[in-house]
Parts: structure tokens; C-alpha cells; sequence
């Protein structure tokens, strides 16, 4: 059985007291706990105006990344909560805040999970319109999922993700521009292959134990799962093999230049190459070394490779997991010069405890002042505006809206556990809480960009994981849309008016997403929303071509998200959670007009 007990059951309190327990084994660092951001103090910085490298994603993969924070690796560091993007304010407020000010650029860095970019994309999109300079590194290293079932999401990102890191900081150190620093980081990333394997799934703190004992069932004595995903996303192939077969199987996928679908790194016999052998989490230091064994001496007896480096630990984990990722980094010509190569880079000290070097003993002793570990609360003042709507039948509309998505709850999660990974309800709840929340304390007036910037702000706040940032980036799209609306006089804002600023905030939507109707996404329920009532001009209609969109993702094949990965037949028998989600709340939206 999967490994159900826990020291921490309450998954919010551990996410917390993980990172503060980061800043006790490093003195240097220090805790936005509101925005859940580990960052350098500003006196451990010894050239401020250096390039900062950033890096973030969903908790429960510790070390990575916030105990890369340190000297020679990363600036800052913005954490989810389990296996959850960062939301796009938590993301925002660490580019904005937490950085040197005299800093040249930023470096972000992210894996490629849908809910990561997206987020990490709007925050660095604010961030350029803020002035700063700012390039992403998506990584991308995975080969367990080809590139017939990758699609258009592509590879995701694993355990490769350490060495992007390192690389990247330790060349910051030295005054790279941001623009080699990105060069090389990208370099890295198109010479970079992983592939992971695992006994079991994790049961994540806070999840019901029967999750434990279903797995029990599903993955049985014996066998491994090849491929599977730092996110308990199932795997390619489950197996029944020995040590040596295993690893025989996984170098194949990673260096195989005859597999077509998984053949994304040309590597041959004597190329410099470092390996990285990654721990998930669960599997003991003694099997983890013999794990190293056997890689290394198939490297040399297959595929005539001797690494220049072999990096071993847990870098990059999924929890408790009871397996492990190999990545193998082909060493490129980085073009810089004595210093900056790729393997200098590596091997130059970070002070950071996810890393293998040690904390100096100065760091150790200095006193450090104090400072405020509390981001100030973020104040947008909204310039009014002469478009008008009835205060009253807005605010009946939303909470009609809201109510029916919140008692709506328990289908969502249940669709998402057949289909995803079982968080879209309860983030779709939060927002919604959140918002009826603020129609509550704050009044509801006649201009509609107010309430339109406010329920931003909550979702922004409240979401997280890829719906968050595909409403969060909508909503604030269709603030943009209203306002260009305005017209000198006092003006009624009619239902064709909305059509036509939620008309362009789905073109906005589009420069950051390429999810459309058919690929089984809240897109299917959203785009005959909008067609609808432009179309038209009638919400109920509108609503009834949602519904309509929702169910006919029942059967669809998924193109895009992390449904892309769970595979089997679920797709078939329940709709998309976020498209039914999205219609429950538009149904009742319209039932409130």
C-alpha cells in the first residue's frame, strides 16, 4: 500500500512549516509567509545588481526549489501548495518585492505543467509592464510521455530541473546578462533527457486513505511503473522486471536514437555528459546508490558514456515516492569562455542546502537585522468609469452564480479524481467563497469595473493551479475590455456590450493558451458562453450553450492540461471538471437575472 500516514495531515500547515524549517538550516534566508515566497536577505547579496534567477511551482517536491535559495543558485523562490501551481499575485509580488532593486534582470524558471506557465506568464508579463526585464526558461526534459501522447502540451518537466538551476544561478553569480543567462539556461534545456519510475503513487496529507488502498490495487506487488509524473500522474508502461531491466528500459526511452517518438536528444558514444540520478522521495539511500551502479555501468557497456559528473540525492521529489528519475545532461559549448561553461557552472559552490555544498561558517555567524517577512497589501486604484449596470441585480446574479458552483463542489472533485488529480473543485470552491465574500464586506456600485476588478483580485488571491490563471488572466482581459467601452456620458452597459468584452477577453485568453472548444478544457463551456450571447444578446441562452458544451466533453479525449497523462477511459465517462464547473456557475448566473 501506499505509504498513508503522516506526521502532518493538514497539507497547508506542512506547505508552511516546510519553508520555515528551509530558512532555520540557512540563516540567510528569509519567509514571505503570506505569499509563501523563501528569499535572499537583501544584506547576504553581495552584488545586488546582478541578474536574479527565479524558480517556483507546487509544493511536495522538496528540496526543489526552495532550498535552492542561496548564494550560487536561485534569488528567490515561490511555492503552490501540493502538486498546485503559485498563484499569479503570489508570483507577481516576488518579481516585484522580493528581489534586489538594483537588479539587471530576472531569470524565471519553470517546468512545463500548464498551471506553472500560465501562472509564471502572467506574472512575468505584469512584470515587463512594471519596466523590469524579465526572460522564462520553460524546462522540458521528460522523454516517459512521446510525442504522440505529449500533443500540444509536450514534454513535461522533471528532475533536470536542478541542473537548469544551478546552472543559471551560478552564472548570474559571475554578471552574465540576463540575456546569456537565458541563452545558456535554454542551451541546457535542448540537451537535457529524463525519464522517472516509481513503485507506487503518493497519498498526499489530507487525502482520504482509501486513495492508499485503491493504489494498492491498481499498481500490485511486483511492478513498476515507468514514466510516471512528479505529480502521481501515471506512467507509460507498468512492468515486471528486475534492477538491470528497468534501467535497460528507461536508458532506451532517454538514448535510443532509433525511437522516433522519444529521440529528443541526439547523444553518442563518447560524448561529455553529467548524470543526474534523482531521488523521488521514498526510495532508501542503499537502493538509491545501486540504482547509480547499475546506470553507470549500462552508460558505459551500451552506450559507450562516462560522465563527467554523477550527482545523486533528492533534488526533485513527489513527496514519500518510492522511486527515481535518471537525467542525463549533454555538456554544450556555452560560448562565454574560462569559467562559464557548463560543467564549471556545476561545480562551482552554491550555498544553498538542496544543493551538495555545504553552508559557510561566516553565513553561519553573521547577525542579520530584521525585516519584515509580510508583503504590503497590494492597493489598485480603478479609475471610473460611465458605463452602468443595476448594482443590486448584479450582486443577486453573482452570488446565484456562486452558490450553484459551491454546492457543485463535490461532482467537480469527483469528476477530477476520475480525470485530473482532484483539486479543480476545491479551487473552483475557494474562488467562489472568496468573491461572495467580498460582495459581502465591500458595496457593489453602479460601475462595473470596480466589482470586475475586485472578483480579479480575489481570484487572483484565492486560486491557484491552471483554471486559476486561465480566470484570473480572463477576467482582468474583460476589465481591460469594459473600460474601452467608457463613453463620455453616463451609458447602461447591455448584455451585447458584455458580449463584446468577454468577445475580446477570449482573444486575450488566446495569447496564452492555445486550448479551443474540442480540446476538452472549461474552453468548451466558455467559448458558446460568449458566441452565444453575442449572437443573440440572451443570457439564458448563453448559459443553455454552455451546458450544452460541457456535455459534449463527456467522451472527448483531453489535448491539453494533466488529463493528457492519466490516460485509461475516464475521459468516457465523465465531462471535463472545469468546463461542468464553469456552466454550473453560468447557469446560475443566468437563473439570478
Amino acid at each position: 500500500m501506499a505509504a498513508a500516514k503522516h506526521y502532518l495531515d493538514d497539507p497547508t500547515n506542512a506547505v508552511l512549516s516546510g519553508l520555515r524549517g528551509v530558512t532555520l538550516t540557512n540563516p540567510s534566508l528569509v519567509l514571505d509567509e503570506t505569499n509563501k515566497i523563501i528569499y535572499r536577505h537583501p544584506s547576504s547579496v553581495a552584488s545586488p545588481q546582478n541578474v536574479s534567477v527565479v524558480c517556483g511551482g507546487g509544493s511536495g517536491h522538496e528540496p526543489g526549489f526552495s532550498a535552492f535559495v542561496g548564494q550560487g543558485a536561485l534569488t528567490a523562490c515561490v511555492a503552490g501548495t501540493i502538486f498546485a501551481s503559485p498563484s499569479a499575485q503570489q508570483i507577481r509580488a516576488c518579481l516585484s518585492q522580493r528581489l534586489p532593486e538594483e537588479t539587471q534582470g530576472i531569470i524565471v524558471v519553470v517546468t512545463n505543467y500548464t498551471g506553472d506557465v500560465l501562472n509564471f506568464g502572467m506574472g512575468i508579463e505584469k512584470a515587463r509592464a512594471m519596466g523590469k526585464k524579465v526572460e522564462m526558461v520553460i524546462v522540458a526534459d521528460d522523454v516517459g510521455v512521446g510525442r504522440a501522447k505529449g500533443g500540444k502540451v509536450g514534454r513535461r518537466g522533471l528532475s533536470g530541473t536542478a541542473l537548469i538551476v544551478k546552472i543559471c544561478g551560478t552564472l548570474a553569480e559571475t554578471g552574465a546578462s540576463v540575456e546569456d543567462c537565458a541563452k545558456v539556461g535554454r542551451l541546457a534545456v535542448d540537451n537535457l533527457v529524463s525519464v522517472g519510475a516509481s513503485l507506487s503513487r503518493v497519498h498526499v496529507p489530507g487525502r482520504p486513505l482509501q486513495e492508499a488502498k485503491d493504489e494498492e490495487e491498481r499498481l500490485g506487488p511486483g511492478l513498476v511503473e515507468i514514466g510516471m509524473g512528479i505529480h502521481n500522474e501515471p506512467g507509460c508502461e507498468k512492468v515486471k522486471t528486475d534492477l538491470p531491466g528497468l534501467v535497460k528500459t528507461m536508458l532506451a526511452q532517454m538514448l535510443d536514437p532509433s525511437d522516433q517518438d522519444r529521440a529528443y536528444v541526439k547523444i553518442e558514444r563518447g560524448d561529455e555528459t553529467v548524470l543526474l540520478v534523482n531521488n523521488f522521495g521514498g526510495t532508501s539511500n542503499l537502493e538509491l546508490s545501486a540504482v547509480v551502479t547499475e546506470i553507470v555501468g549500462q552508460l558505459r557497456s551500451t552506450y559507450g558514456l562516462k560522465p563527467k559528473r554523477v550527482i545523486s540525492g533528492t533534488f526533485f521529489g513527489s513527496l514519500n515516492g518510492p522511486g527515481f528519475i535518471i537525467s542525463v545532461l549533454k555538456l554544450a559549448d556555452t560560448g562565454l569562455g574560462s569559467g562559464k561553461s557548463m560543467l564549471e557552472l556545476l561545480d562551482a559552490p552554491a550555498e544553498a542546502t538542496g544543493w551538495s555544498a555545504s553552508i559557510k561558517t561566516e553565513t553561519w555567524e553573521k547577525e542579520y537585522d530584521g525585516i519584515s517577512a509580510t508583503a504590503e497589501d497590494e492597493k489598485e486604484d480603478v479609475r471610473p468609469t460611465n458605463l452602468r449596470v443595476d448594482p443590486n441585480l448584479l450582486k443577486s446574479a453573482l452570488k446565484s452564480g456562486l452558490h450553484r458552483l459551491i454546492a457543485s463542489e463535490g461532482e467537480v472533485t469527483h469528476y477530477d479524481t476520475i480525470v485530473g488529480d482532484g483539486d479543480c473543485g476545491v479551487g473552483l470552491k475557494r474562488g467562489a467563497e472568496g468573491i461572495l465574500k467580498t460582495l459581502e464586506d465591500d458595496q457593489v456600485t453602479e460601475d462595473p469595473l470596480t466589482c470586475l476588478t475586485r472578483i480579479a483580485g480575489v481570484v487572483e488571491a484565492t486560486m491557484d493551479g491552471t483554471s486559476g490563471a486561465l480566470y484570473a488572466i480572463f477576467l482582468n482581459a474583460l476589465g481591460a475590455n469594459v473600460r474601452k467601452l467608457d463613453s463620455p456620458s453616463q451609458t447602461q452597459l447591455t448584455p451585447r456590450m458584455w458580449a463584446q468584452a468577454l468577445d475580446g477577453s477570449l482573444k486575450a485568453l488566446g495569447k496564452y493558451t492555445p486550448a479551443q472548444p474540442g480540446d476538452r478544457t472549461l474552453m468548451d463551456a466558455l467559448v458558446p458562453f460568449v458566441e452565444t450571447l453575442k449572437e443573440t444578446g440572451d443570457i439564458r441562452k448563453a448559459a443553455e450553450a454552455a451546458k450544452a458544451g460541457a456535455d459534449s466533453t463527456k467522451g472527448m479525449k483531453a489535448s491539453l492540461g494533466r488529463s493528457v497523462y492519466v490516460g485509461g477511459e475516464g475521459h468516457t465517462e465523465v465531462p471535463d471538471p472545469g468546463a461542468y464547473g464553469l456552466c454550473q456557475f453560468l447557469t446560475g448566473l443566468a437563473d439570478g437575472l
